[in-house]
């Protein structure tokens, strides 16, 4: 299917992160340094949202277990834990974006 596109580059002039739903895939599109990345939504240590943890730097922070990952990229920086234990850390899922006039476009089925 190919870019499609999922939101215009002015909607992020107050906000620096947005929840996309895309088929049947939640996306978290972030803007980071003057660029808009796309990983998946859904964490990939117990599926918590990605969109309502904080955006810091780069780094989105999972609300659930304070898993870390580089909004940029997906990858896995900081593990999951509860109490004292330490969890399985595994990279999110990211999505190639590009820019067409104003709009912000996303591709999906990239792998």
């Amino acid at each position: 299917m190919g870019f499609q596109r999922v939101a215009e580059i002015q909607e992020f002039e107050k906000i620096d992160k947005k929840l996309i739903e895309l088929d049947d895939k939640k996306i978290l599109l972030t803007k980071v340094e003057g660029n808009y990345y796309a990983i998946s939504n859904k964490c990939p240590h117990m599926g918590g949202s990605l969109y309502k943890g904080t955006l810091q730097d780069g780094v989105i922070t999972c609300p659930r277990h304070g898993a870390k990952y580089d909004a940029k990229t997906g990858k896995g920086l900081g593990k999951p834990k509860i109490l004292f234990l330490e969890f399985k850390m595994e990279d999110d899922r990211s999505y190639p974006v590009k820019l067409e006039g104003g709009d912000i476009l996303i591709d999906i089925n990239a792998e």
